[in-house]
């Protein structure tokens, strides 16, 4: 298991095997007191600035220095992200050369005031990009790594309070991708609730699981209907922050929590099916951001509210032309089964209201759409409130997951028209997350700040990408506990 600390002590003091330093043109981020190391960084600057240098440089020191090897990167050679992210990508690198070349100690040299605001950047990448989901395989990995990020001795209690947050949320973000990563047949709506009593258990939140017979009871059929035709009946799952003052804001996050979807009577076809098992990721994202915020306690109240189902054919199973009454008294014509997200959402956006939320975030691999339309790397986000949707994507780049703002198109709202009900479920084939985000606008509270958020690109990925391996992403938990504990500060 990777172990990260802050040290203090002067880089000639310093005793690692691999030794890391970042050059870039507008901040100094380390400085050195050791002639050989001062030597090699001022050359690799130069080699660096005169184009000589094509990539990261890597030097062995011979004889008895007590750092054994340094790696240096320039942000000039990585002008696709700004400093913050080529930080993250940059440990995660670090740490390959050094499971590579059998090398067990890391030192990680942010010891110049420039470097010391970036302590927690450093560990998401070392602890986001250490990540590995070898459950399965016979032969698992092992991690030994000691990670020292060395800071100027007057940072040494800032840089320990980074540490601590940045800790805190990207071991949550690696849990939410465990889970997503685990197959259909391991999460279901019962397990994905008995995590979030664990969660809770864990994190001093309050829980509540809602199951069919109270989903029933309660009016929630959207989840009752796609739940239908599973033999792993459909969950509510509901976990609450409380902060230790009252607090004016009451935020709600909703996550799509689909643990499989095979896209029910409307059957996807088989190619890539695998991958649906991800499908609930946003209601991972909410477990397990909430799990991060009862650790780290915003000032702001938070509730997570997962709905979570399984969209499976079978002699139950909701059927297209089926008509439902939603808890707003609108009712509802399935035109497709395979749009059965939006469905779950809309009973838990009405339980958000319920909650008494003043703002809700929802957040789902909801469209196939925004995919086609933003790739894989950038989440789609649209809303009712203007303030909400800019705090979101600030808060997004603050945490290197990107949102881009996609219009309400009112006119588009004639697609979702039918004359056996209030609305069907799905629009044309065109446009079509906008046209899933002005189905959900529907259900919204009213006068309540809302904001969707679809995930469908970066949720999983087939390759590695930036300091993330194939796999889970756990994309969103980092910026909705930002967005969490900074709140207020995002809608001034």
């Amino acid at each position: 298991m990777m172990k990260l600390t802050v040290g203090t002590q002067p880089p000639s003091r310093v005793k690692a095997d691999l030794a890391v330093a970042v050059l870039d043109p507008d901040k100094t981020l380390c400085k050195v007191d050791q002639p050989d190391l001062r030597r090699v960084l001022q050359a690799a600057q130069r080699a660096f600035k005169e184009g000589r240098q094509k990539r990261e440089l890597f030097h062995s020191f011979s004889g008895r220095s007590p750092i054994k090897n340094l790696l240096v990167f320039s942000t000039t050679l990585s002008k696709n992200y700004d400093l913050q992210e080529n930080l993250k990508i940059f440990a995660a690198k670090s740490l390959s050369y050094a499971k590579g070349y059998g090398l067990d100690r890391i030192a990680f040299l942010l010891c110049a005031t420039d470097g010391a605001p970036l302590v927690g950047k450093v560990v998401e990448g070392y602890l986001l990009g250490g990540y590995r989901f070898d459950k399965y395989k016979k032969k698992k990995t092992k991690d030994e790594t000691t990670v020292s990020i060395v800071v100027r001795s007057e940072d040494g209690v800032t840089a320990d309070e980074e540490l601590r947050r940045y800790t805190v949320v990207s071991e949550e973000a690696n849990r939410c991708r465990d889970v997503v990563n685990e197959p259909g047949a391991v999460i279901y709506p019962e397990t994905l609730a008995r995590l979030a009593k664990r969660v809770a258990l864990q994190s001093k939140l309050k829980c509540t699981v809602l199951n069919e017979k109270q989903l029933e009871k309660q009016g929630y059929r959207g989840l009752i209907a796609v739940g239908k035709g599973s033999i792993h009946p459909p969950r509510m799952i509901i976990l609450r922050y409380e902060p230790g003052r009252k607090s004016k804001h009451h935020v709600a996050l909703v996550g799509k929590g689909i643990t499989f979807d095979t896209g029910g009577i409307s059957l996807k076809p088989p190619e890539g099916m695998f991958t649906m098992k991800g499908d609930m990721a946003g209601g991972a994202a909410v477990i397990y951001a909430m799990a991060a915020i009862g650790w780290l306690k915003p000032s702001v109240r938070v509730t997570g509210i997962v709905p979570a189902a399984e969209n499976f054919p079978g002699p139950r199973a909701l059927r297209p032309g089926d008509i439902f009454i939603a808890k707003n008294g609108k009712s509802v014509m399935v035109d497709n089964t395979d749009a059965e997200g939006r469905l779950v959402l809309i009973d838990g956006l009405a339980r958000a209201g319920e909650e008494g939320a003043t703002h809700i975030i929802d957040i789902a691999t909801l469209t196939g759409a925004v995919v086609r339309a933003l790739g894989e790397s950038v989440a789609g986000v649209m809303g009712n409130d203007r303030d909400l949707i800019q705090a979101v994507i600030r808060s997004g780049e603050q945490q290197g997951e990107m949102f881009w703002e996609l219009p309400m198109v009112e006119e588009y709202k004639e697609t979702l028209k039918t004359p056996y009900a209030d609305l069907k479920n799905i629009g044309g084939k065109m446009a079509g997350t906008i046209t899933a985000a002005l189905f959900l606008r529907e259900f919204v509270p009213e006068g309540t700040p809302w904001a969707h958020l679809d995930i469908a690109g970066p949720f999983l990925l087939e390759k590695n990408w930036k300091y993330y391996g194939a796999g889970a992403t756990g994309f969103g938990l980092k910026m909705m506990v930002d967005l969490c504990q900074r709140f207020e500060g995002y809608l001034e």
